[in-house]
């Protein structure tokens, strides 16, 4: 997962800081809102393969984590049991290899 993570910051950290700050200037309505900017890293990680794999592997409890939130718009702490599951299913992933085949940005 920290491989999956320092890719995603290292290719997506524009894209990641938008969400985030999106995400807390609108927390009642976030799922709304930022839902454009979302797709925006979901675009950005998808063509790199730790996130392909790690999406592949740890589908089940990441749908389920989106599902929680989907659910819960006005309380997604209510959803870290489900953040739980997938990161820990993302944590037993075999990347060994993968981030070092990733090209580096230019």
């Amino acid at each position: 997962m920290q491989a999956a993570m320092e890719i995603t910051a290292r290719y997506c950290r524009r894209e990641m800081e938008e969400y985030g700050m999106c995400v807390a200037s609108n927390p009642s309505s976030w799922q709304q809102e930022c839902h454009a900017l979302k797709m925006k890293v979901a675009q950005c990680t998808s063509s790199h393969p730790v996130i392909q794999q790690i999406r592949s592997e740890c589908a089940s409890p990441f749908s389920a984590f989106e599902r929680c939130l989907r659910e819960n718009q006005d309380s997604a702490a209510s959803c870290s049991p489900h953040v739980s599951r997938f990161l820990a299913c993302a944590e037993t992933v075999k990347l060994s290899g993968l981030a070092e085949a990733v090209p580096q940005p230019s």
